[in-house]
């Protein structure tokens, strides 16, 4: 059980997404966070990002890593699809 609220983790998420943002950019990306709910942090990638099939592969191993790392081990990311921001109990 991760001992934060969701409003007490939104600030360090929020930073740790600042720190992975800029690498993100380099291939013509961005990330963007929509919300935190029970530790789940829900993230839109954008840009490059949509599509791209190592899109997984840079929520799991570079910003869930990070937040796992850096704040709790057990956050989670989840990636919401343009158009599903405000359905985001239907992701999971």
């Amino acid at each position: 059980m991760i001992p934060f609220t969701d409003e007490e983790l939104l600030p360090p998420v929020k930073d740790v997404i600042e720190k992975v943002r800029p690498s993100i950019k380099l291939d013509g990306g961005d990330i963007e966070l929509i919300d935190i709910k029970d530790g789940v942090v829900y993230v839109q990638l954008q840009g490059a990002c949509v599509g791209c099939g190592s899109s997984g592969t840079t929520l799991k191993f570079g910003v869930e890593q990070q937040l796992k790392t850096l704040i709790h081990p057990e956050l989670r990311v989840v990636n919401v699809p343009h158009g599903f921001e405000d359905k985001l109990d239907q992701l999971g």
